[in-house]
């Protein structure tokens, strides 16, 4: 029997309530191990730590689905008199801050890219699947990804805007000499 690496989230191992993740669900470890033609991993460590940060805060508001019954609202010790469900009152701080931290990921992100890193980070979907399902061609959701967790990572302040290029693989040209500064005047 193959036994299951169960870990942390590298950037948050130490911090309380951090959520134990098992490795071989996640698709960011598949394409973390995963290199390309070069050798390389498919993702960089920058943008691994921001797809597990944001997992972590889909896991804290509790917006990931889950897989068995709640039961803790049975126990003995936690009886209290309780609102109607939904209605918001018995959300704890930790949960709505946490919701807050997701919204500005996601805004930070992007619309176009928000939806692909809920369905990666947060509900776990091969990426094979998502293809399927978004009508794209084989093979282009991992370079989709890439640049969501490029800007993930710029959001959360892993790489910096100079550092971007080298993560999605581009290079900036200019035409100047490397002293060359346009003259505002020249354009009035």
């Amino acid at each position: 029997m193959r036994s299951v690496k169960r870990t942390r989230p590298t950037a948050l191992r130490n911090a309380p309530g951090i959520p134990i993740f098992n490795d071989a669900e996640s698709p960011l470890v598949w394409l973390r191990r995963r290199k390309d033609k070069n050798g390389s991993a498919l993702i960089t460590s920058a943008q691994f730590e921001a797809g597990e940060r944001l997992r972590a805060d889909l896991w804290r508001a509790q917006m990931t689905p889950r897989v068995t019954s709640d039961w803790s609202g049975t126990a003995p010790v936690q009886r209290q008199r309780r609102s109607a469900p939904g209605a918001g009152i018995d959300i704890a701080d930790r949960v709505v801050a946490a919701r807050q931290r997701v919204h500005r990921a996601l805004r930070a992100v992007g619309s176009e890219y928000a939806g692909l890193l809920i369905d990666v980070c947060g509900h776990l979907k091969e990426l094979e699947q998502l293809e399927r399902s978004q009508g794209w061609p084989q093979r282009s959701a991992k370079f989709i990804l890439r640049y969501a967790l490029t800007r993930l990572a710029r959001h959360y302040g892993l790489t910096r805007l100079e550092d971007e290029d080298v993560l999605i693989g581009r290079r900036l040209r200019h035409w100047g000499a490397e002293d060359y500064r346009p003259n505002l005047e020249s354009w009035r």
